[in-house]
């Protein structure tokens, strides 16, 4: 489709019309640009998030706007960034007034004024997010590409309208961004552009952790993943955001034996989760499911290179990377450690698929279990045709003895037939050390197949269990 057609496909919501109506009433120069603008050109989806900038109060603009919306929704003001925000029919509409910036070196919190819209679109992070379209009625729609955006959109290049070291070094996130972009749109950055990045990593300290985050969150959650690390990796942000990851790298030899890389092996593991699955938190497990292999490194003549205990050592390693980045530290948290501490049980299993290991699975994973073997699937990344055919397999017969086993001993979730305030009233007990031995000793019991998982056989385990410990029921 030609571009102007896809500019007024662009404005075709009737509630453009409606902005474009009260910028004139109000004689304001109103645009809508940035990533709307940019995804429309592509033909990239329907975006919900729309940017507008006036050349003169945005929040003036917002207001009015809402008042002729049918909804006539809430305005949310942000008086310290001069913008104001909307929500109507599905849709967030923000406004800005055009603005220039100037930025010190330690902060990357600009002072602002009033601009034109060439001031607003020279601090812009890419030409592509730099197309205006006007939102004018005498020249509605009219494209505005003061830095040759469209011709990088054609050419898939990511490129900075000003001089990269400033734009970078003014805004370090821009070099996050970068990447996001590069990953989510399997777009290029141009060679000056990947230049400087490389040059201004360092600079990305300044820049809070939660932004950091969610530019992380994003490029996990691009169709493939490996893209963003790989440039993270290549322009130095990948030091600055997880070191954790970056001591993974490399290939170490001693007597002859070798050990993979597994900072690479990651981002293949992470691209393989992506296709089967678009869940960000499996996704983080994929990012870290290794990140124990470099403390727990060990070099044995007799076994070669070994990482006894990676799994556990990379679970506690999880809660500090998170807390590091000021991520929230709840059930997500807890679902990747689990996941990380769990990643080569399944393995483990599928070389002798035992009732009894599938049953400790079947209660340590619980209702994660799916999510655990997925992760385990997605761990796959040998290259040899023959030996990815039977790790599949194996996977498939540890799923399918997992389908027998439930099925049978009904252990997901397991509750214990016989409970802690029943031991207690069978012997006369206040809460103690017994009572706990012996809830233990019924729940190994039911997990090596002891006994059934059912009320008379748990019952009967729990009176010859107490009875070695020298008590007797008071009936």
């Amino acid at each position: 489709m030609p571009v102007l057609n896809r500019a007024a496909k662009a404005l075709k919501h009737p509630v453009f019309q409606t902005v474009a109506r009260v910028a004139d009433q109000l004689g304001l120069e109103t645009y809508v640009i940035g990533g709307y603008v940019r995804d429309a050109l592509l033909e990239r989806g329907n975006a919900k998030d729309i940017d507008f900038v006036a050349v003169g109060s945005g929040i003036e603009l917002a207001k009015a706007v809402a008042q002729n919306l049918p909804n006539r929704p809430k305005v949310q003001i942000f008086k310290n960034y001069g913008t104001a925000m909307l929500q109507t029919q599905g849709m967030t509409l923000e406004f800005v007034g055009a603005r220039k910036e100037s930025y010190a070196h330690e902060s990357r919190n600009p002072s602002v004024s009033p601009g034109s819209l060439v001031d607003d679109q020279n601090r812009r992070d890419f030409t592509i997010n730099a197309l205006a379209l006007s939102c004018n009625l005498d020249n509605f729609g009219r494209l505005l590409d003061p830095f040759d955006g469209l011709t990088h959109l054609d050419q898939k290049l990511l490129i900075t309208p000003l001089d990269p070291d400033t734009t970078f070094s003014d805004d370090p996130l821009r070099m996050l961004r970068a990447v996001r972009f590069a990953s989510q749109l399997k777009f290029v950055i141009e060679e000056k552009t990947l230049a400087a990045i490389k040059r201004n990593a360092a600079r990305l300290s300044i820049i809070s952790k939660e932004r950091i985050v969610d530019e992380v969150h994003k490029i996990l959650a691009s169709p493939i993943p490996s893209i963003g690390l790989s440039l993270m990796h290549q322009t130095g942000l990948m030091a600055e955001v997880f070191p954790e990851l970056m001591a993974l790298q490399g290939i170490e030899e001693k007597e002859g034996q070798t050990h993979k890389d597994n900072f690479w092996h990651t981002l293949e593991v992470v691209d393989n989760m992506a296709q089967y699955s678009d869940d960000l938190w499996l996704r983080w497990a994929a990012l870290l499911h290794d990140i124990g292999k470099a403390p727990t490194k060990r070099f044995d003549q007799k076994a070669g290179w070994t990482f006894h205990g990676h799994e556990f050592v990379g679970s506690k390693m999880v809660y500090k990377l998170f807390k590091r980045l000021k991520m929230p530290l709840n059930e997500k948290m807890k679902f990747v450690q689990k996941m990380v501490a769990m990643s080569s049980r399944p393995i483990v299993i599928a070389q002798e698929v035992t009732d009894s290991a599938v049953r400790r699975l079947l209660f340590d994973a619980g209702e994660d279990l799916e999510s655990l073997m997925t992760l385990c699937e997605a761990d796959i990344t040998t290259k040899n045709p023959k030996r990815f055919r039977r790790y599949h397999e194996n996977f498939k017969r540890v799923r399918e003895k997992v389908v027998e086993v439930e099925q049978r001993d009904h252990v997901r979730n397991f509750q214990p037939p016989i409970s802690g305030e029943e031991i207690m009233k069978t012997f006369g007990l206040s809460p103690s050390r017994e009572i706990g031995l012996i809830k233990e000793a019924i729940k190994e019991a039911i997990l090596e197949g002891e006994i059934s998982n059912d009320y008379d056989q748990a019952k009967s385990f729990m009176l010859e269990k107490a009875a070695k410990l020298g008590l007797k029921p008071l009936v």
